[in-house]
């Protein structure tokens, strides 16, 4: 028996629409998604999820966090709700989720939508710095650190690290995440769930052959629609190259002057080419080269 997944629900304007799961990225929760679904309830019904240990879902029982694990909690929330064949969306490291799980329970999943998923690819310098939080005591470390800067402070720092332009954030969604954060620093998980997230990601990176992400890319059957931010701080750009040659039907959207959460930056472009994706003639699963919403014009250099 999976655990209960805390979920926001947005119906669509449309009763007999298809269904679209939304998955956060690490530290992240179903608010991340708050813009992008209101330009999408007009076309699906909009489910976001907090995946186990962040958000408002309980820590995993066995207090670890792995890939594996989140996408089993989530078939089982899809699997208990009756959900079958939505549109998945993920970022981050819900995009790593999101892809086990098409990669593995290809029937629960129409289309797949990747945004700046964290494939294996060797991380730059900020995101280098992320991974130290994964070393045993050094969450505490760093707990101690930001109680001495502040939460403002820290909302700050993580702002220019997710956003290209953290000018783009309103003082109605800072004020919402600041009192989430809050709520969160209050809990006794949320600093050893955030380490453990940390080595969720640096162990699915470091596993090898058939259980690699590039891997299970290639097992994807859905038609897939990547979205990548030129300016991501977090996952580098040249990585889009490759798994645009990794999916077996993907379309490619790069955005300028975007970073690591292209749906909070640029929710209608995001919302496009998602769009795109739904409306396309019979949505082949055959295998082919495509491209919708309004992407890059070629392929850049359980």
């Amino acid at each position: 028996m999976h655990q209960p997944l805390a979920a926001e629900y947005a119906p669509s304007t449309r009763p007999d629409a298809d269904t679209a799961v939304l998955l956060h990225g690490l530290g992240g929760w179903t608010h991340n998604w708050a813009a992008l679904v209101e330009r999408l309830r007009p076309s699906v019904h909009c489910l976001a999820l907090d995946l186990p240990g962040f958000g408002r879902s309980a820590p995993p029982p066995d207090g670890l966090v792995t890939v594996r694990g989140q996408a089993l909690a989530v078939a089982g929330h899809l699997d208990r709700t009756g959900h079958r064949r939505v549109h998945l969306v993920g970022n981050s490291l819900g995009a790593l989720t999101a892809l086990h799980l098409a990669a593995h329970r290809p029937e629960l999943v129409a289309t797949l939508t990747l945004i700046s998923p964290v494939l294996p690819a060797l991380p730059p310098p900020p995101a280098l710095r992320i991974s130290l939080l994964g070393l045993p005591g050094a969450s505490r470390l760093h707990a101690r650190l930001l109680s001495a800067r502040g939460p403002e402070r820290d909302l700050d720092d993580l702002y220019r690290l997710i956003y290209a332009d953290p000018s783009r954030v309103g003082a109605a969604q800072r004020a919402t995440e600041s009192r989430e954060r809050l709520r969160r620093a209050a809990l006794p998980h949320t600093r050893d769930m955030l380490a453990e997230g940390v080595r969720a990601v640096v162990r699915t990176h470091l596993r090898p052959g058939a259980a690699s992400p590039w891997r299970q890319a290639a097992r994807v059957t859905a038609p897939t629609l990547l979205v990548y931010g030129r300016d991501d701080r977090l996952v580098p750009f040249r990585t889009a190259t490759r798994a645009y040659a990794a999916f077996r039907d993907a379309r490619l959207l790069a955005l300028p002057g975007v970073g690591h959460v292209a749906m909070q930056e640029c929710p209608d472009a995001v919302a496009t080419a998602f769009r795109g994706l739904l409306s396309e003639p019979g949505r082949s699963r055959t295998a082919h080269r495509s491209r919708s919403g309004t992407p890059h014009p070629a392929a850049p250099s359980v």
